[in-house]
């Protein structure tokens, strides 16, 4: 059977039980696996890097690291990837979680976890989605320090990567969460088109 780009043989029924594909314990153990230990290592710097500097506007705010182009320095972002959308942090909450339950119904349900390149761009994904999901639902604890929201809990990912080059760019401040969720979908765009490209080899040599 030839498997689609979704990882799903083409000619399964997901819905019948009878033909469910089996998903093997080392597909779980390498999603999981993957997914959590990005989710950690997000979590955990994170925290360091705003237990080391505070919150954003402190004195002491940034740690250069390659001179004036990448340097560590706090960031709160109400948006989705990257700054975008600044102010929906609700529309973003239930569209993670909307997409995390589908990443793993395509996976472990219909099967797309027997394509470990699949799982593992996936798993990614789900590992970068959940470090901001944890931040957006505000569960870091974090509260505004002035302003009018001053002792309100904050609901916005903490954002500690800063890279830049005077005059040329600013690239938004990002965290480690954003680099899961970019690597993610750039191995899954590739393992589109290498799995497209054996049925359009196959279709040429057929014409």
């Amino acid at each position: 059977m030839q498997p689609s780009a979704s990882g799903v043989p083409n000619s399964l029924n997901v819905a019948d039980p009878a033909q469910r594909p089996y998903v093997v314990w080392t597909r779980y153990a390498l999603f999981f696996g993957l997914a959590l230990t990005g989710l950690g290592t997000d979590l955990a710097t994170k925290h360091w890097i705003f237990d080391r500097l505070g919150m954003p506007g402190v004195a002491h705010e940034r740690i250069p690291i390659l001179g004036d182009v990448l340097s560590l320095e706090t960031s709160l972002n109400e948006g989705a990837l990257f700054g975008l959308g600044q102010g929906g942090v609700p529309i973003f909450v239930a569209l993670t979680i909307f997409a995390a339950g589908g990443i793993l119904y395509w996976l472990f349900y219909a099967g797309g976890a027997h394509d470990r390149w699949l799982t593992l761009a996936l798993a990614s994904v789900w590992g970068g989605m959940l470090g901001n999901l944890w931040d957006r639902l505000g569960l870091h604890h974090l509260k505004w320090h002035n302003g009018e929201r001053f002792g309100e809990r904050v609901y916005a990912v903490r954002d500690w990567i800063h890279f830049q080059v005077d005059g040329v760019f600013d690239f938004p401040v990002f965290n480690i969460a954003d680099s899961l969720l970019v690597c993610g979908v750039t191995l899954l765009m590739w393992q589109t088109l290498r799995a497209d490209r054996p049925a359009s080899e196959a279709a040429v040599s057929q014409g």
